[in-house]
């Protein structure tokens, strides 16, 4: 990926009582652990609820329902020593296999970085200042003035 190209991506919320799935990740030169909602990079000519469907069935082999755009992000970062900028859709969602809800954490795989993860439910008052950091920027300002 050129660290000049903004790249288009979508992710979804899956609220569960008081939590959202997200994804635990590592940055090695920050020294950070931080979480991000599932998703990933919009294809060339595909509309961005069509992504975010391809994108959960591909990472976690779920499928959803019930989805809803709740806004856009502008995030400007750096990630392993490397700067990177992305506008993300961001989308509320529910799977449709509910005994997912059920599960303290969901085992998922990157293809595009050859990597598994883990995916975890996590409370909102569990990102913020001197705790880990919610991705994107603005997320979790968003989902705090959004209702589910």
């Amino acid at each position: 990926m050129s660290t000049k190209a903004i790249r288009p991506l979508v992710i979804a919320v899956f609220r569960h009582k008081d939590r959202i799935l997200v994804a635990e990740a590592y940055d090695p030169v920050k020294g950070e652990t931080f979480y991000r909602p599932l998703g990933g990079e919009i294809e060339f000519g595909e509309l961005s609820r069509d992504a975010i469907v391809r994108e959960i069935r591909e990472e976690i082999g779920a499928e959803i329902t019930d989805v809803r755009f709740l806004g856009t992000l502008e995030n400007r970062f750096t990630f392993n020593g490397t700067p990177g900028h992305e506008i993300v859709l961001v989308y509320d969602a529910a799977f449709v296999d509910r005994s997912l809800y059920d599960q303290s954490a969901i085992p998922g795989r990157e293809d595009a970085l050859d990597e598994d993860f883990l995916a975890v439910w996590k409370r909102l008052d569990e990102f913020g200042p001197g705790r880990p950091p919610l991705y994107p920027d603005g997320l979790l300002d968003l989902l705090q003035h959004v209702t589910a």
